[in-house]
């Protein structure tokens, strides 16, 4: 119910490196032990987003046969863990040998930069197919942040506590599923061809066609609304946690993050250069 459709594990020995490349960089990460703040989980989220671009190409078959199963779902996680690891790891490792260093900075200026070039790869795709249809994706970031923004003061008044201690990484967490769920909205109602793959996902957007306010709202309100007051309640919740555990906390939010932001960017990607 909560696992979407075309999940494949991929061939063994794909799986096999897959496994052996993550069991290495988590060692790897835990021998380094870099510092995980606030500000980690937003260097981290530009490799969240990467993994969305990258699974968004997979779906397009936009890679060779040699490569494709390592960005496939649920592939794509691993893949994704692996790069993301050695980047951190060697961001740690160059902000200890600098003066001025910082291991968060590092890393998400080089994450940053990496999505800018496959962003900007994915354009010419489209550009080069012809398919290039950039409207609804903008309209959704756009939407995204207003909600995000809407969503944070809410939890920022109703629960302040936990908004302080979260801080960044609770923002991160809500735009997260804030992309993810105006993505699918906007996907649902709006675009042809669009089709939720995730059952539990599309009984909720199938009940809210349901309702009265479908022919006015469309049915994705009540699954934006629902993705928002799930991510809203993770942070209030992990307020403690975070507290007593600061770095598990944050990095168990930054997983969250990830399963929001990364399906999120695969549906902006696939709206802009997927020809639908």
């Amino acid at each position: 119910m909560v696992l979407p459709e075309g999940l494949a594990i991929p061939p063994l020995p794909y799986a096999i490196g897959l496994v052996v490349g993550v069991i290495g960089v988590v060692g790897l990460v835990y021998l380094l032990r870099p510092p995980v703040t606030n500000w980690t989980v937003v260097a981290l989220s530009p490799w969240m987003a990467i993994g969305g671009v990258l699974h968004g190409l997979e779906r397009l078959g936009t890679f060779p046969g040699a490569v494709e199963p390592l960005f496939g779902a649920p592939a794509v996680y691993a893949t994704m863990a692996i790069v993301t690891g050695l980047a951190w790891a060697f961001a740690g490792v160059s902000a200890e040998i600098r003066t001025h260093g910082s291991t968060d900075r590092t890393l998400g200026t080089i994450g940053t930069a990496v999505l800018i070039t496959f962003a900007v790869f994915s354009v010419y795709q489209g550009i080069n197919n012809g398919t290039l249809s950039p409207f609804w994706p903008v309209i959704a970031i756009v939407v995204s942040g207003v909600v995000t923004a809407v969503a944070w003061l809410f939890v920022s008044l109703a629960f302040t506590e936990s908004a302080s201690v979260t801080g960044a990484t609770g923002v991160v967490v809500i735009a997260a599923h804030a992309i993810d769920g105006v993505s699918t909205a906007i996907g649902y109602d709006v675009i042809a061809g669009v089709a939720e793959r995730t059952p539990l996902s599309r009984l909720i957007l199938e009940a809210g066609a349901a309702l009265p306010t479908a022919e006015l709202l469309g049915a994705g309100w009540l699954f934006v609304f629902v993705k928002l007051f799930i991510a809203g309640a993770v942070v209030v919740l992990f307020r403690e946690y975070v507290e007593e555990e600061p770095t598990q906390g944050r990095l168990i939010l930054a997983l969250v993050a990830a399963v929001g932001l990364g399906p999120g960017i695969q549906n902006l990607l696939v709206f802009a250069i997927g020809g639908l």
